[in-house]
């Protein structure tokens, strides 16, 4: 962005991030139950000198801010644990016990967040949780605060959105979400500073335990442990199924992860369906309309929490502003016949939302919003017939390289253009000259002082990781395997969303000749499907009414998580062609968690 910024001597999110502190975690350690370290706030203590020329001044702010931790006063009775974990968890006190809302990434620091609240509020039992939506920041540490016996609340949808990632690209968007969340930096100022959201997320045990009340629509009142909430139902924008509520006795306004204080993403960088900008806006809207001018605070499942009735209006106002201003004006310029990227370099949002501290590209950016924008309404391709059938990366590579008079000579030109100033042309030179030859040494180097200049300079924390990851792994090669995310969530999978995690693992060509069909059993569901494989593909329908299977396994989920864990088929009984099932394990592919992303 250019222009006229933020007033670097407005100290508001300062007093308003410190604002009802009560205590510290200390240390700011929290370990599993191994003694492995799972989250470690005091790895970024460095946060509290001034801004390195190593980062974005603004970022570095963004960070100082997200690195207060600890338990706060949000008002009487309600209660945040931050900078625990990529996420807020909040506590609101009711007759008998508490209401956990979000319970953090991981288990083990929602339990010490808990643990550090009870030490100053009394040893409260938990009486109810909220997920305010479906991604894991907001669900995956209930383990650690309830074992399920309490009222479990989330937006209708919730189970399938919460898992459906996991069945279809969860081991790319995991290795996609190092870069995007540079968990494999190390934290300091030439490297990890923070996301935007939050510091980083953590490595503990991510849990799902399926919620037993369901909210289905805007205006749903329920009550729990003596606590009232209003819903507002916000699904699309930000997550697939998501929602905001309001406490009346207390005047205090939720908006979960729809309202923050930074541009969030249309678009995340570690893949994701585009999200809808405009509904956005409009669910920002409604939030004022119904709860705004009555609430006293604003709080979320990110960041510090806004007080005061006229305040909250004016940052709601904001936020709807920004999201529709973006969505409006690439429209408009699609409509004019500019391209994504075209658009993505000149729109500049109004100055009026320029100044303000929560409408920077801390997290999300203008640049890459508008490009997902145009995504959403017009697809990958901009209508240039040159752009209809190019050579895949590698090829490209060779044939640039080889017009340009060889890698060397590519890599000389690169470093004219990066001691120029010019470092987005310099990486695209010496990004062919690396896939022309990834072991070219000279031109790995300088493709990755080219990406650790770009990180640097990066306002957006996301960009910034994706820069200094890229560089680490052509310096140092591609890290240990990631933990897994999906870790504790298997079980709740549905059936058909298991078998939809096979059928995107067949290998197409080893199995256009094969044809069979097998049906499943399962008796603890009382229920049958039936699985085809033909013409390379799996598919699969519950409750078969015609035809007769080549197998009948008889089994129960259970089993079945087993046998897709790779731990074989005891307690399964077999009729037909057992064979089968060998065969179609066989076709399977194994996801590569580390598949190369800055090298072919």
């Amino acid at each position: 962005m250019t222009g006229n910024g933020p007033d670097h001597s407005d100290d508001t999110d300062f007093v308003n991030a410190d604002r009802g502190l009560i205590a510290r975690l200390e240390p700011g350690r929290v370990r599993d139950d191994n003694g492995r370290v799972v989250w470690d706030a005091d790895a970024y203590g460095f946060l509290e000198g001034e801004c390195p020329d190593t980062a974005d001044p603004g970022l570095w702010r963004q960070s100082q801010l997200c690195a207060r931790q600890g338990l706060f006063e949000v008002t009487e009775g309600i209660y945040q644990i931050r900078g625990l974990d990529l996420s807020n968890m909040t506590l609101v006190e009711g007759d008998q016990g508490v209401l956990v809302i979000d319970p953090l990434v991981s288990a083990e620091p929602a339990r010490a967040g808990l643990e550090l609240y009870r030490a100053h509020r009394g040893d409260r039992p938990v009486s109810g949780v909220i997920y305010s939506q479906s991604h894991v920041d907001h669900f995956g540490g209930v383990g650690g605060v309830t074992d399920g016996t309490v009222p479990i609340l989330a937006p209708a949808g919730f189970m399938e959105h919460a898992v459906s990632e996991n069945v279809y690209t969860g081991p790319a968007m995991a290795r996609r979400g190092l870069f995007h969340t540079g968990s494999h930096l190390e934290a300091g100022p030439r490297g990890h500073i923070g996301v935007g959201l939050g510091l980083s997320r953590s490595s503990g045990t991510v849990t799902l335990i399926a919620p037993n009340r369901s909210i289905t629509r805007t205006g749903q009142e329920e009550v729990v442990d003596g606590v009232r909430i209003v819903f507002q139902m916000t699904p699309g924008p930000e997550a697939s199924t998501e929602m905001n509520f309001y406490f009346p006795e207390h005047r205090a306004l939720c908006m979960a992860e729809n309202a923050t204080h930074n541009l969030h993403d249309i678009l995340t960088l570690r893949g994701a369906p585009v999200r809808d900008a405009r509904v956005w806006s409009r669910y920002l809207d409604e939030a004022i309309a119904l709860f705004a001018h009555e609430s006293e605070v604003l709080f979320a499942s990110h960041h510090w929490p806004t007080w005061g009735a006229d305040e909250i209006v004016a940052f709601l106002r904001q936020q709807r502003d920004l999201y529709a201003y973006l969505h409006d004006q690439t429209l408009r310029l699609i409509n004019q016949g500019y391209v994504g990227m075209e658009i993505a370099e000149h729109l500049r949002i109004p100055p009026g939302l320029e100044r303000e501290w929560h409408t920077r590209g801390y997290h999300g950016s203008v640049s890459h919003n508008v490009k997902a924008i145009y995504q959403r309404y017009m697809g990958w391709f901009d209508g240039n017939p040159a752009h209809l059938w190019e050579h895949p990366p590698e090829e490209a590579a060779r044939r640039y390289v080889e017009c340009m008079g060889g890698i060397d000579e590519v890599v000389r030109k690169a470093d004219g253009y990066r001691d120029r100033g010019d470092l987005r042309f310099a990486a695209t030179l010496l990004n062919h000259a690396v896939f022309t030859d990834p072991g070219h040494a000279r031109a790995r180097a300088a493709l990755a002082g080219v990406y650790e200049r770009l990180g640097f300079g990066s306002e957006s924390a996301t960009w910034r990781n994706f820069y200094l990851q890229g560089a680490a792994e052509l310096r140092r090669g591609k890290p240990d395997l990631p933990p897994n995310l999906g870790t504790g969530m298997g079980a709740a999978l549905s059936v058909d969303q298991l078998f939809e995690s096979v059928a995107i693992r067949v290998n197409g060509p080893k199995a256009w000749e094969e044809y069979f069909v097998i049906d499943w059993v399962f008796t603890d569901l009382d229920t049958t499907y039936r699985t085809t494989l033909s013409n390379g593909a799996l598919t699969t329908r519950e409750k078969p009414r015609w035809g007769e299977p080549d197998l009948t396994i008889t089994l129960n989920k259970f089993r079945l998580l087993r046998l897709l864990a790779g731990k074989g088929t005891e307690g399964m009984s077999f009729s037909g062609d057992e064979q089968l099932l060998d065969r179609l394990l066989g076709l399977l592919d194994q996801p590569d968690p580390t598949f190369d992303i800055v090298t072919p």
